[in-house]
């Protein structure tokens, strides 16, 4: 999926549901469940139960949706994340030779930073956008705002401390989109299997963003 297309994606879409699923079955209800309550860009982490085969399942039961992959850490899972269909990248660090690897097979490739040196080193070789994580340790949407100033032109997805309440204060600091994960699958909703109540919390978080 070329860039614009993924940029256009995150500013109508605005929050991406992070999945990590102890078992592949799990994996989908949750999956399922997001997308029932009408959320579209869904990342299954790489350290899920079968993400390979969870991330393929999905592409063809969630047609609608665009799904991705994260918390990859070097190229040969990248690569082989690739060809399971994922349509976009998380990793944790910046790494020049996955950003390199992504933008070989025009996939995007969103790598994790936090100081202003580490989004700019892994703007400048070339990632899509940039992952702020942990963004609550630092002054979650705050910080945000402070980097728009001489950082603007890079479009920041701020995960880690975001929630269903304060996700609309970082699309307000500037953020193009916002990551959730155990804010949207609480352990408890998911040990007991209740999908409806997750969906309407992904229902609950459009409507904030909306």
């Amino acid at each position: 999926m070329p860039n614009e297309i993924w940029l256009s994606q995150l500013q109508k879409h605005r929050a991406i549901a992070v999945i990590r699923a102890p078992k592949i079955e799990v994996g989908e209800e949750m999956a399922m469940a997001v997308a029932s309550g009408g959320m579209q860009l869904i990342e299954i982490t790489w350290n899920s139960d079968r993400a390979g085969e969870l991330i393929s399942q999905l592409r063809s039961e969630l047609p609608t949706c665009t799904i991705g992959t994260g918390t990859l850490f070097n190229v040969q899972q990248l690569q082989e994340a690739i060809a399971s269909g994922a349509q976009f990248l998380f990793t944790p660090h910046v790494d020049s030779a996955m950003i390199q690897a992504a933008q070989e097979k025009d996939i995007p490739i969103i790598p994790g930073a936090l100081t202003p040196t580490e989004i700019v080193t892994a703007w400048s070789q070339g990632a899509s956008c940039v992952k702020v994580f942990p963004v609550q340790a630092v002054g979650g949407a705050d910080y945000i705002k402070s980097l728009q100033g001489p950082l603007s032109q890079i479009p920041l997805i701020p995960t880690g401390g975001v929630t269903l309440e304060n996700a609309k204060e970082f699309l307000q600091a500037g953020a193009i989109a916002v990551g959730l994960s155990g804010e949207l699958f609480p352990k408890k909703l998911v040990t007991e299997a209740n999908w409806q109540a997750i969906a309407s919390r992904a229902k609950k978080l459009i409507q904030q963003l909306g």
